[in-house]
């Protein structure tokens, strides 16, 4: 039996006889101060400790996102919250789901499915906000009645006073669930007294009620030295500092922001089968990626520099939320061309999701579901033809590369896909699946070992598709290690990440906040 099942059979066999606690919310003084991490940390440390708890977080802005079993969207950072407190992700743990579509356009996912696409500006509006506050409390309450306790996320700063009255994720609905309030606050960036000192006295009084904690992250250096900051703001706040988390290097958590590519290694390297992932404006589900930069075995870059392409062994196109002004956008910078030749020259091509779409021969729009281009040719890699359709799919899948793994449970393989879009062989192109799906649909396609797409999400989180891909690169794999088992690294990263920070939070401390009569 898998530890998810293990941790799951005994949590809620616990739980009964475990003492209610109170919701806690993580929120922050800023965007990425770690909220997210710190989330998932405690996820993971109730769990071990016995109780059930599930992630929340009411409104989420991000790219990277994962489909439910119900087939319905949330983002991604819930459902690593989720894996984390090894329970199923469910549409109540991001009720709302933003994802940005231009500079100033997202398309609005509702419990798991797109309602349409609205400007900044409509947005934040006031009209119609109450409507969307009582979806997310709804939510909260369902999850709050099945789970103990419920480990929600703010969003961004608590105190965008601007921002008050429509703010639907952060203070007003820590109220709203009688949530004891962890305030984090990011010291690397610099300013920690004042960023966390501004957002406490910047509440309003029955706000800062709430706030019972404040956590300092990704502190550098020799913790002593700063055990006078903490007298300090404890003093200034009139709040307890209830631990300062130190910055690490070595635990891998699958992050949601965009902020996080700027990490990511740009150059290919040698010894290695390189892997590059092409840079896209608008690239989405980068998480895709994320086995391959564990993988011993392979060196994993981003990347729209031409001459970084043509020493790829292996590119990949990433899924894009604006397939149509993503591909319009490689034409025009010669990464296209870049790409063609690199396939010629013996590199792997391959696509998933809509960079599948540009790898065939048309991406059509008549509708305009993305925006005012209406037919583009692709790359030509694939004999395929896209058109974009209202309806967004949104599903978990498991398949095989033939029936006979399709039925060997050993072989078969999971994912997920979310996309909008229709992808059918062009006239007079032989049928040639990828996958073939549970349910007897087939899935992608496949030219040859060098040329194939998915719209799949997660394929590549499944070894055997991993060591099918690195096959015709045997030759610099001789003497590297054999298949990287992603899923046993992820939970040996999850129990890692609860006991780095259950040596630098007093925990008991947590508990007695908890567990205090309000």
């Amino acid at each position: 039996m898998c530890r998810f099942s293990v941790y799951l059979i005994f949590a809620v066999a616990k739980t009964k006889f475990m003492e209610k606690l109170h919701p806690i919310m993580f929120a922050g003084t800023g965007s990425d101060v770690g909220k997210s991490i710190i989330a998932a940390a405690f996820c993971r440390i109730f769990l071990q400790d016995g109780y059930h708890p599930a992630p929340f977080k009411a409104q989420n802005m991000a790219l990277n996102s994962f489909a439910t079993s119900e087939g319905l969207e949330i983002g991604r950072a819930q459902a690593v919250q989720a894996e984390a407190a090894g329970v199923p992700c469910h549409t109540d743990m991001n009720p709302l789901l933003l994802k940005p579509q231009s500079d100033h356009t997202s398309q609005v996912v509702l419990n798991g499915r797109p309602i349409g696409n609205r400007s900044a500006y409509e947005y934040f509006r006031k009209e119609g906000r109450e409507e969307l506050r009582q979806e997310v409390c709804s939510a909260f309450d369902r999850l709050a009645s099945k789970y103990n306790p419920v480990v929600m996320e703010g969003a961004g700063s608590i105190s965008e006073i601007n921002l008050r009255d429509t703010d639907l994720v952060n203070m007003p609905m820590a109220i709203h669930a009688k949530a004891d309030v962890i305030l984090v606050a990011d010291i690397d960036r610099g300013g920690v007294f004042a960023s966390a000192y501004g957002s406490v006295m910047l509440l309003r009084p029955e706000e800062r009620e709430r706030v019972k904690g404040i956590l300092i992250n990704k502190f550098r250096g020799d913790i002593r030295l700063f055990e006078s900051g903490v007298k300090m703001l404890e003093e200034l706040c009139g709040i307890p500092v209830v631990g300062v988390v130190p910055y690490y290097k070595d635990i891998y958590i699958e992050e949601e922001d965009s902020v996080a590519l700027a990490t990511k290694s740009v150059r290919a390297e040698r010894g290695k089968v390189n892997v590059a992932v092409i840079l896209l404006r608008h690239l989405s589900n980068f998480t895709d990626f994320n086995v391959l930069e564990r993988d011993p075995r392979v060196h994993l870059f981003y990347t729209n520099n031409v001459e970084e392409l043509a020493k790829a062994d292996i590119i990949l196109l990433p899924g894009s939320k604006s397939t149509l002004d993503d591909l319009y956008e490689l034409r025009r910078n010669g990464v296209a061309q870049a790409i063609l030749r690199a396939h010629r020259e013996g590199a792997t091509v391959m696509g998933i999701c809509g960079g599948y779409q540009m790898m065939g021969q048309e991406v059509l729009d008549p509708d305009h579901v993305e925006g005012d281009i209406e037919r583009l040719p692709g790359l030509g890699l694939l004999p395929i033809s896209t058109q974009m359709m209202g309806e967004k799919i949104t599903r978990q899948v498991k398949f095989g590369f033939n029936e006979e793994s399709l039925f060997n449970e050993e072989l078969r393989m999971t994912g997920y896909e979310i996309h909008m879009g229709t992808t059918v062989p062009i006239e007079g192109a032989p049928a040639s699946p990828l996958n073939i799906l549970e349910d007897g649909s087939t899935d992608g396609y496949f030219v040859d070992s060098t040329c194939m797409g998915t719209y799949i999400h997660g394929i590549l989180d499944n070894p055997q598709f991993v060591d099918f891909l690195l096959q015709p690169f045997a030759d610099k794999l001789s003497e590297t290690p054999e298949t990287f088992d992603y899923h046993r690294f992820k939970e040996e990263q999850y129990d890692k990440l609860a006991r780095h920070v259950r040596k630098h939070v007093n925990i008991p401390l947590i508990y007695q906040i908890l567990t205090e009569k309000s």
